[in-house]
């Protein structure tokens, strides 16, 4: 039995095409497509008319914890650079998190997505006093809510070699047990700058193991760049690619402080290169120029939130004031690109045999929304806002703006009392 979709407008990305038709879901694949669908027998009819349904956004790097940082306390001295923080900020909260702390700000993070009309997320994750299990416990949150989640653990030298051991095994125990249709597993590294050789080469070895590639901050700030040259590299795509870490299953975020000819070296190993417009501006950290990304690029929020349809508007928007315009159709359908190479399944499209991870967007424009001017809509229209119901593997996981796995009063409610209690741990750690 299954379920047609009835009256809507279908949009899609790569190729732009906006057309109305009917889909017919079966199972977790869109099977059928077309104008005024004939329904099988057994099968339910739902009706959207009026309404445009788009394939569900990717987050292609986030940090699903981060969540809980949301109105913390002011830091006390403020931070004068990037480095200072991570230190005052970040890698205090993320030592404040006990693994109770780790599965709800997963859960939250991906309600947050969800309600945005993302359905899947690459999340970086770190939990230095919670290693052990935390993947699982980042999974069963993302689960709950409904969502598909491609997970790492971020291993660094920065809390010594146990702490680092223990982040190799954490992520080697989630490619192993871990993965299933809508989980996947990724090697994850925090960045050069806090990575000794050893460790590149432990991430290097233990990816090729298991065919995966490495999740890692890349020249998201000058200071990576200047550690490279220190350890004797020409920068910190010639050391990362020294330990093999670059290469077409590489996820590489930010790329903020690169050069043409780095960027060009990237771009002819093949990697992915995930663009943080609002992270970078929040941290101020450099414009990086996503023209010269090249084709595999995708966005990514890096923690603030899961709307992708922020991110490309800021994305956007950043790149018109710096006179390098781009093309927003291209940079969220390079999401869908990054989820069908690692689960190897298509994504992003509304045809058959096409995962059916769908959103309904309740768009009450004042104009007519067509393929040639879809890029204008999306840049200056459509939004999160619009998003009335999603579905992911051809279940319905959002429906009238509310999530159907979770109680979303009761998750918040619960994330109002962990909070004050994580950011108490965090004005503890010296």
């Amino acid at each position: 039995m299954g379920e047609v979709l009835k009256g809507g407008t279908l949009i899609e990305f790569d190729p732009p095409l906006v057309e109305k038709a009917d889909l017919r879901v079966d199972g977790s694949r869109i099977m059928g497509r077309g104008p005024d669908l004939v329904p099988l027998s057994g099968d339910e009819v739902t009706d959207v008319t009026g309404r445009y349904l788009i394939p569900g956004l990717v987050v292609a790097h986030t940090h699903l914890y981060s969540v809980l940082a949301r109105g913390s306390p002011k830091i006390n001295p403020a931070p004068t650079n990037f480095v200072e923080m991570l230190q005052r900020l970040w890698w205090k909260l993320d030592r404040a998190l006990d693994l109770p702390a780790v599965e709800l700000s997963a859960t939250v993070g991906a309600m947050d997505a969800l309600c945005s009309g993302t359905t899947t997320v690459f999340d970086h994750h770190a939990s230095p006093s919670a290693i052990e299990g935390s993947l699982f416990a980042v999974k069963k949150g993302v689960d709950a809510v409904g969502l598909r989640g491609v997970l790492c653990y971020e291993v660094t030298d920065r809390n010594g070699a146990e702490g680092r051991n223990l982040g190799l095994r954490e992520n080697e125990n989630f490619l192993v047990s871990g993965q299933n249709d809508r989980f996947r597993g990724l090697v994850g590294g925090h960045a050069s700058f806090t990575l000794d050789d050893f460790t590149l080469n432990e991430l290097s070895t233990l990816a090729r193991k298991y065919h995966v590639g490495v999740h890692i901050h890349m020249a998201e700030d000058l200071a990576d760049e200047l550690d490279a040259l220190k350890r004797g590299a020409k920068g910190v795509v010639d050391r990362l690619n020294n330990f093999g870490i670059i290469n077409a299953d590489a996820v590489l975020a930010h790329a903020t402080r690169l050069q043409w000819e780095e960027l060009s070296a990237v771009q002819n190993l093949g990697a992915w290169l995930v663009h943080n417009a609002r992270s970078n501006m929040n941290n101020a950290v450099g414009y990086a120029n996503p023209r010269k990304f090249g084709h595999r690029v995708a966005l990514g929020t890096d923690g603030i939130g899961g709307d992708v349809f922020a991110e490309a508007q800021t994305a956007c928007l950043r790149a018109l004031d710096a006179s390098a315009g781009i093309d927003i159709l291209k940079w969220i359908s390079g999401g869908h690109k990054m989820a069908s190479a690692v689960f190897g399944v298509p994504f992003g499209s509304l045809r058959e045999t096409s995962i059916a991870d769908l959103v309904v967007l309740d768009y009450a424009t004042p104009t007519p929304v067509t393929t040639e001017n879809l890029p204008g809509h999306l840049l200056y229209g459509i939004s999160a806002s619009a998003v009335d119901s999603v579905m992911i593997d051809g279940v319905w996981r959002l429906w009238a703006r509310q999530p159907l796995a979770v109680d979303r009063d009761q998750v918040l409610t619960q994330a109002m009392e962990a909070a004050p209690q994580v950011w108490k741990r965090m004005a503890e750690i010296a």
